[in-house]
């Protein structure tokens, strides 16, 4: 049932997206920006979330067959913060759905080793544990997930490590040039690196419980059934055991995989599913779904 690990023909449709998500970009920073700034950084917060989701398209080879050209699509990074490359490299090794939620082995996982929970101080914990409840994933995620990604970056740039260096290197002249553009519009810097900001932590909604801590492997991915205006932010990924069992297939085909499949679905993750967004919003606002500490890991 896996795709093809390249589309057959162009995806027009997604090109369009990102087309239209960068004219969002300049619209809201030369038009927006300069009616209110108000409203213009959290749209421009969207505008983010959206060229994330275009990215993570892009990763995964769409629209085009040449991934060259896929990669200079999403050249200006409009989130800022992460290199296009280290993205990529390290999405495709959440890939592997045997280290899921590792806390060594997947890029992705939000647990914390044990012996690591045990040596840290009262608020460093209690940091941590806000950071598991939504409203803390929103708001602190992207900091803490900055500063871990950056620690783990410079631990590996001192080590040599080129393709650190090379995502770097081709990432800083993007950061450069996207801010050269928002300095030329009303919106000034500040403003937009908040907006971005915004958009990671958006983000976080949909990383929040896409996984869990579960003996088995195939049961650690969620379903979210949502198909409201957060489903099409995060381009259908919200149903992500099916991308996850089909990481190829476009955006746009990953529901009707799903309505054609349910029941194959939902029993390989052992029915981890959820109606909509509403009601993990509902749930986990203000309560951690899951321990900062990997629950199956050994506390000592």
């Amino acid at each position: 049932m896996a795709e093809p690990t390249t589309p057959k023909s162009p995806e027009w449709g997604t090109f369009v997206l990102i087309l239209a998500c960068y004219v969002a970009w300049l619209a809201v920073a030369f038009w927006l920006a300069g009616w209110s700034l108000w409203l213009a950084s959290p749209a421009m917060g969207v505008v983010a979330a959206m060229h994330s989701s275009l990215t993570h398209e892009a990763l995964h080879g769409h629209p085009f067959r040449a991934q060259w050209l896929n990669e200079a699509l999403m050249a200006l990074p409009l989130t800022l913060f992460i290199p296009f490359n280290r993205f990529r490299d390290l999405h495709l090794a959440h890939h592997q759905d045997a280290n899921l939620t590792d806390p060594y082995d997947d890029p992705e996982s939000n647990f914390l080793d044990p012996k690591v929970w045990s040596t840290l101080s009262g608020w460093q914990r209690r940091f941590y544990a806000a950071n598991n409840t939504l409203l803390g994933r929103m708001v602190l995620g992207p900091l803490i997930g900055q500063l871990a990604f950056m620690r783990d970056e410079w631990r590996g740039a001192i080590r040599g490590d080129r393709a650190i260096l090379l995502a770097w290197a081709l990432h800083l002249p993007g950061v450069a040039a996207v801010l050269w553009v928002v300095s030329l519009s009303p919106m000034p810097i500040w403003a937009f690196c908040l907006s971005a900001y915004i958009g990671l932590g958006l983000v976080k909604i949909r990383t929040f419980l896409e996984h869990r801590a579960h003996e088995k492997s195939r049961a650690r991915t969620v379903i979210i059934e949502d198909r409201g205006p957060l489903a099409f932010l995060f381009l259908n990924n919200n149903l992500h055991v099916v991308h996850h069992m089909n990481p190829a297939a476009p955006w746009y085909r990953l529901p009707a995989l799903y309505r054609a499949a349910k029941e194959r679905y939902l029993a390989c993750n052992e029915a981890y599913v959820y109606r909509s967004y509403g009601q993990i919003f509902r749930a986990h606002l203000l309560r951690a779904k899951d321990p900062v500490p990997h629950p199956l890991w050994p506390k000592y």
